[in-house]
C-alpha cells in the first residue's frame, strides 16, 4: 500500500468509525456488528502503525466513544471511563497474559474473570451514603447525568446501609434481563408498538428518555464491576472491590473466576461459554483484569485503554445464506414489516427460512438487496436477523427493495408515523388488518375465545356472505350462528357448538379485557386495566378528555391522545354500540373481599393452571394478596402450574416458596 493509498483509506475508515460511534453511543442503534466495528478499528490501527504521520488527534483509535446526548446535563468524569482492548482469539488472550508476565517480571499473575454484561456502561457516585449521581460513559471524559432515570432501577439503592461504605464511585452496567426484555416486547406488540431489536439497544434507548415515568415502566437492572474512586478507603485489589460492593448492597457479577496463568484464563472463558446461555442477561464475552491494584499501576495505560485488562468476546453463531425475496407482513395496527425469505440454513439448533429486517430504514442503511448473500444471527439468540451483507459477492443482478407506497393487501396508500420509522396501512377494513385485529381480540389475554384460531379467523374474513366478508370486525363475531359457521372448512357440529358457547361466555369477560381486545394503539393489557380501575366504565373512558385521561396512572402524553382519538372515531363509536347490544360487559367489576387469608403476601403466577391467570389473580386479590408480574426478593409465593419457565428458575434461586395450585387452594 502506497502512502497516498494509506492516507485515503485511513480517512475513509475514520469517517466510517466516527459515524458508527455516533449511531451506537448517541442514537442508541447500530448498523454493523461489534466484530465488524472491531475489524475496521484494527485496520485503522494497522495503517497508523505503518504510517505514523497519518495518526490524527481525532482518530477513533485515540478516543473512547461518542458525544453526550443533548437534553441532559453533562458532568465531567473525575476518573475517565476508558474502554477496553478486546479480542476474539484465544491466541491473542494468551499473548495478553505473556505481556503481563513481561511487564511485571514474574510467571504467576492473579487475575479475575467475570461475564461481560451486554448493556450500557454507567458510573455511580455515593456521598455520605446517598446516591449523588449516575453518569453515562459519553466520550469517556464527559457523560450525561441520567440520575433521575437510574433511580427507577429497583436494584440500585438510593441510600446505602449505615454499616457499610458511604462515599465512593463505582462503575457498572445497566441492562435488561432476557426474560424482562421478552416481556417488554410482548407488551409493546400487544399495544401495537414496534418490537425492540435487542436488550442492549432497548436499554440505551430507555436511558435516553426524558420522561422518568416511561423509564419506570421499562425493566432496567444494574450490575457493578469496578471502582473509580475509593475516597481514601484502603482498597488494593479487584477482589476487595467485590467485598466493598457486597457491603454496600450493590450487585456484582453472578460468577467470578480467579486464575493466575494463561491456561487458567482459557479454562475460565470456556466455563463461562458453557454457562452463559443460562445467565439471566445477555453476555457477549468475558472481562479479564489483573487483580492487584499495585500491579495495575505498574502496567499502566495506553492512550485509550488499560494494559492490565482485556475483553474476550465470543464469536457470535452466524450463518451465511441467500436472500431470496422480501415479504411484507401487515399487523393489526396496519404496520408494514419487511421479512426476508431465505435459502434454508441451520443456525443455533434450528433451520431458519425467514429473518426480520425490522423496517425499511434499516434496509436502506444496510443496503440490503434481493439476491444478496447475507450473514444472519439470532438477535438475543431468539429472532434471526440479517447483520451483514456480503457485498463482495454481488453479481450485479441483485435488486433493490422498494419502500412500499401502497398496502400490498388492499392497495391503500401507506402512511408513515411522524415520530417513528413505522409505515402503516391506514385502512381499517384491510383484510389483513381485520384478521390480525380479530386474532388479538379473541386471544387468551383479551376476550379469550377458544376455537377461533388463525385459520378459522382467515376463513371468516375471506369467506363472503351476500357479497361481504362473514366477519369484518369484532362485533360480527357475536352475530355468528350454526348456519354461517357450517360454511367453513373442517367445522363439524361439535366444533361449531363449542365455538358458539365460547363466544357467548366471552360476554361476561371483564371490561378491561374488552378495552385491550379493541387493539387501541399504545394500550396494552396493563394500560387497559388501569383505565378501567381509574374510570370505572368504558363509557366514562369514552367521555374523558385528553387531560382527564392523563390523570390516569400510566397513561401519559403518548397514550392519552391515542385513546381519545379511538373513542372519538365515528366507526369505533358504532362498533362499541354493536358490542353493547350484543351484551358485552362495559363496567368494571369490583372484586369483593372474600377473606384476609392472604393479607400481606405478594404472588407471582406462572405456567398452565385450571383457570386463566387473571381469574386466579382476582381470587388472590379478593383474599387480601397482591399480584406481581415478576419474581423478586419481595415475592412471597410463586404459584406454579405445568410448563413453568424462567420464573420458576428465578424463584428457586431466590428461595421464594413455590406452591402448586392444590397448595394454593388449600390456603383459602
Amino acid at each position: 500500500m502506497t502512502h497516498a493509498e494509506a492516507a485515503a483509506r485511513a480517512e475513509s475508515l475514520r469517517t466510517n468509525l466516527h459515524r458508527h460511534n455516533h449511531l451506537y453511543y448517541v442514537e442508541a442503534r447500530q448498523e454493523i456488528t461489534d466484530q465488524e466495528f472491531d475489524a475496521l478499528l484494527r485496520e485503522l490501527q494497522a495503517i497508523e502503525t505503518q504510517f505514523p504521520d497519518l495518526l490524527t488527534s481525532d482518530s477513533p483509535t485515540q478516543r473512547v466513544g461518542g458525544a453526550p446526548i443533548e437534553g441532559f446535563t453533562q458532568i465531567r468524569h473525575t476518573i475517565p471511563m476508558m474502554s477496553l482492548d478486546n479480542t476474539y482469539s484465544e491466541a491473542e488472550l494468551t499473548a495478553f497474559f505473556a505481556r503481563l508476565q513481561k511487564g511485571l517480571g514474574r510467571e504467576k499473575i492473579a487475575c479475575v474473570i467475570e461475564p461481560k454484561v451486554d448493556g450500557v456502561a454507567i458510573s455511580i457516585r455515593y456521598e455520605n451514603g446517598v446516591l449523588k449521581h449516575g453518569i453515562t460513559r459519553g466520550d469517556g471524559q464527559t457523560g450525561d447525568d441520567v440520575t433521575t432515570n437510574l433511580k427507577t432501577i429497583k436494584a440500585l439503592p438510593l441510600r446505602l446501609p449505615k454499616d457499610g461504605p458511604q462515599t465512593f464511585e463505582v462503575r457498572g452496567e445497566v441492562f435488561m434481563t432476557k426474560a424482562n426484555f421478552a416481556k417488554l416486547n410482548e407488551e409493546r406488540e400487544d399495544a401495537g408498538e414496534p418490537r425492540f431489536a435487542n436488550p442492549r439497544n432497548s436499554t440505551a434507548g430507555t436511558l435516553k428518555l426524558l420522561d422518568p415515568k416511561i423509564v419506570a415502566k421499562r425493566p432496567l437492572d444494574i450490575v457493578f464491576y469496578g471502582l473509580a474512586d475509593s475516597w481514601g478507603m484502603p482498597i488494593e485489589a479487584q477482589t476487595e472491590v467485590y467485598e466493598l460492593l457486597k457491603n454496600a448492597g450493590l450487585r456484582k457479577a453472578d460468577k467470578v473466576w480467579e486464575k493466575d496463568s494463561a491456561e487458567g484464563l482459557l479454562e475460565a472463558i470456556h466455563e463461562l461459554d458453557a454457562m452463559r446461555k443460562s445467565l439471566p442477561y445477555e453476555t457477549d464475552g468475558a472481562v479479564i483484569k489483573v487483580n492487584a491494584f499495585a500491579d495495575q499501576r505498574e502496567l499502566g495505560f495506553t492512550s485509550k485503554a488499560p494494559r492490565w485488562a482485556i475483553a474476550y468476546k465470543y464469536q457470535p453463531e452466524q450463518a451465511k445464506t441467500k436472500l431470496l425475496a422480501v415479504d411484507i407482513q401487515v399487523g393489526r395496527t396496519g404496520a408494514l414489516t419487511p421479512v426476508a425469505r431465505l435459502t434454508p440454513v441451520f443456525l443455533s439448533g434450528s433451520t431458519v427460512t425467514y429473518s426480520t429486517l425490522h423496517n425499511f430504514e434499516e434496509i436502506e442503511r444496510k443496503d440490503i438487496r434481493i439476491g444478496d448473500t447475507v450473514v444472519i444471527e439470532k438477535a438475543g439468540e431468539i429472532i434471526p436477523a440479517v447483520v451483514m451483507v456480503k457485498k463482495d459477492l454481488r453479481t450485479g443482478d441483485e435488486l433493490t427493495i422498494p419502500v412500499p407506497t401502497h398496502c400490498p393487501i388492499c392497495g391503500t396508500g401507506v402512511h408513515k408515523d411522524e415520530e417513528q420509522v413505522v409505515i402503516r396501512c391506514p385502512n381499517p377494513k384491510c383484510p389483513e388488518v381485520v384478521k390480525r385485529r380479530l386474532e388479538h381480540f379473541v386471544s387468551r389475554g383479551a376476550m379469550d375465545i377458544s376455537g377461533l384460531g388463525e385459520s378459522v379467523v382467515a376463513q371468516l374474513v375471506d369467506t363472503p356472505l351476500n357479497g361481504v366478508p362473514t366477519v369484518s370486525d369484532a362485533a360480527d363475531l357475536y352475530d355468528l350462528n350454526e348456519l354461517k359457521l357450517a360454511r367453513l372448512e373442517r367445522m363439524g357440529t361439535k366444533s361449531i357448538d363449542n365455538l358458539l358457547k365460547a363466544i357467548e361466555a366471552s360476554k361476561q369477560q371483564d371490561a378491561w379485557r374488552l378495552v385491550f381486545g379493541l387493539g387501541i394503539l399504545h394500550v396494552g393489557a396493563g394500560g387497559a386495566r388501569k383505565l378501567l380501575e381509574h374510570f370505572g366504565s368504558i363509557d366514562a373512558i369514552a367521555k374523558a378528555s385528553i387531560e382527564e385521561l392523563t390523570q390516569c396512572p400510566d397513561i401519559g402524553a403518548i397514550v392519552a391522545p391515542s385513546v381519545h382519538g379511538w373513542f372519538n372515531n365515528e366507526d369505533n363509536k358504532a362498533l362499541l354500540e354493536r358490542l353493547r347490544t350484543a351484551g358485552l360487559t362495559f363496567a368494571q367489576r369490583t372484586v369483593e373481599a372474600a377473606s384476609d387469608k392472604l393479607n400481606g403476601s405478594t404472588w407471582v403466577i406462572t405456567g398452565t393452571l385450571s383457570q386463566d391467570r387473571e381469574t386466579i389473580a382476582d381470587t388472590i386479590r379478593a383474599n387480601g394478596g397482591k399480584v406481581s408480574g415478576s419474581v423478586s426478593g419481595k415475592t412471597t409465593y410463586l404459584l406454579a402450574g405445568a410448563d413453568a419457565g424462567s420464573k420458576l428458575d428465578k424463584a428457586t434461586k431466590l428461595g421464594v416458596k413455590i406452591l402448586s395450585e392444590e397448595d394454593f387452594r388449600g390456603m383459602l
